[in-house]
């Protein structure tokens, strides 16, 4: 929010007091609030001192919160707050306000702005030469579809160019303001058209007294007779009606819904009861796989049918965990499962005797792929400066003969998913670098693993 000051000193006159108009109109404005409320009349006071004085002096704060029984400072916070109250001399004949709001802008009040520049003064709030006229740019002045336009006083001048601006200007500057007619300046009258009315031109769609003084004479004519020449024509057999009929539900679809009921509308003449609603409705289909799975590939956009396994292929640098190599997950693996349930195991795995889960069987220490160990040397590695290596975990790479930094920066993968098979928690060697921490560990340490990750050790 701007800074808003009061004017300079030199500007300032002695006293402010309303002339014998606004001074009743003043007290009619204090009498509109209870007692004990009468400061809240200082907003439409200060307008009326600005409507006098041409912008709002500091005497006339000083006085008006006199009238009121309020201290100065509330006056002044008033009065500054608010931008309406111009706290500067403005134009004696005419301060010119000009909407720089969007759609101002696009229809072209920089144009008017710059008008205003070259006929009054190339800055906001002064005056020209003369004293007579002034400018500012404001927000919105509410005829966003009349734009451009501009405010003098309390009138509006829409739909302006800067040629017509011009005129208007020149005008107020004569003092021939009150000659120039509010509103649109392109000949359209308030908001419609230039070229007129397109819709609503009759009252007829309007007004309830037509509509219902032409369904009072449909209804005369449908209980006069009928022509001759039509009553001799055959006329189909009228059907049994059991009981009332119900109004057309023709353009909504069959619903059981209490809402669509036409027992609940009105003024229906017709009353059907919700249970007779129910009967007549159809309910949703259920979903059916076999229905779903006939649309044509090329309709569906996709390879295979729905209800079929969906498999999705891995990248090839995809970690996965020893114990599922050469199986197939998600329901391609459930179905293989199934086909293999009557084949002899190859192996025996430990059941859990809680859980009667089976568990994953360890690799074997035979294995090729075992990383070398090597015996407890006298000083140790401290393993667990390795994001993710717990003290549970160096346990059991102690026990696996792996004591040093350099034995872990030396895993070629296949090592790595051996000693893989050790840990409860499967991938995090690959997910945490284990190699490349352990080889900055080895070359220098602390210090080494600070450079090159950029935090200490964990």
């Amino acid at each position: 929010m701007s800074v808003r000051r009061l004017a300079e000193a030199s500007l300032q006159p002695v006293s402010f007091a309303f002339n014998r108009a606004n001074a009743a109109a003043a007290k009619q404005w204090i009498n509109k609030y209870p007692k004990g409320r009468e400061q809240s009349a200082i907003i439409p006071l200060l307008m009326l001192a600005q409507e006098q004085e041409g912008w709002v002096t500091k005497a006339a704060i000083e006085t008006i919160s006199d009238m009121l029984g309020m201290p100065y400072i509330r006056g002044l916070e008033v009065a500054t707050f608010y931008t309406q109250y111009q706290l500067n001399p403005v134009g004696t004949r005419a301060h010119i306000q000009v909407c720089g709001t969007t759609p101002c802008m696009l229809r072209g009040s920089e144009a008017l702005m710059d008008l205003c520049r070259s006929k009054i003064h190339h800055d906001q709030f002064h005056t020209n030469d003369k004293g007579t006229l002034s400018w500012e740019e404001v927000e919105c002045l509410g005829a966003c579809v009349n734009a451009p336009m501009v405010m003098i006083f309390k009138d509006t001048f829409e739909d302006l160019t800067p040629e017509r601006l011009a005129e208007i200007i020149d005008l107020y500057d004569a003092g021939k303001g009150a000659s120039v007619t509010p509103g649109p300046q392109n000949g359209r009258i308030t908001s419609e058209p230039i070229t007129g009315l397109t819709t609503l031109k009759s009252e007829k769609a309007i007004l309830k007294t037509t509509r219902d003084r032409d369904a009072k004479a449909a209804a005369k004519a449908a209980r006069e007779p009928a022509p001759a020449a039509i009553v001799a024509t055959p006329a189909a057999p009228a059907q049994a009606s059991a009981g009332p009929v119900a109004p057309s539900k023709a353009s909504k679809p069959k619903t059981d819904a209490a809402e669509t009921s036409p027992a609940l509308e009105t003024p229906s003449p017709a009353k059907v009861a919700p249970e007779t609603e129910k009967a007549a409705s159809v309910r949703a289909p259920r979903h059916s796989a076999a229905n779903a799975n006939k649309a044509a590939p090329e309709v569906e956009k996709v390879l295979k049918q729905r209800s079929g396994p969906i498999v999705k292929a891995e990248p090839a640098a995809a970690f996965k965990a020893p114990e599922a190599k050469g199986t197939q997950l998600g329901a391609a693996g459930k179905t293989a499962a199934a086909k293999t349930t009557n084949a002899k195991p190859t192996s025996a795995k430990p059941t859990n005797a809680k859980t009667g889960n089976a568990k994953t069987a360890k690799p074997s220490l035979e294995d090729k792929n075992r990383p070398a160990g090597i015996a407890r040397p006298a000083v140790v590695d401290d393993l667990k400066l390795i994001s993710g290596v717990a003290p549970k975990i160096e346990g059991i790479l102690h026990s696996l003969g792996i004591f040093t930094y350099a034995q872990v920066a030396s895993w070629k993968k296949a090592e790595r998913e051996w000693v893989d098979g050790y840990l409860s928690f499967h991938g995090r060697i690959e997910r945490e670098d284990w190699v490349k921490q352990a080889k900055a560990l080895a070359k220098g340490g602390v210090a080494e693993y600070i450079r090159v990750f950029g935090k200490k050790p964990v």
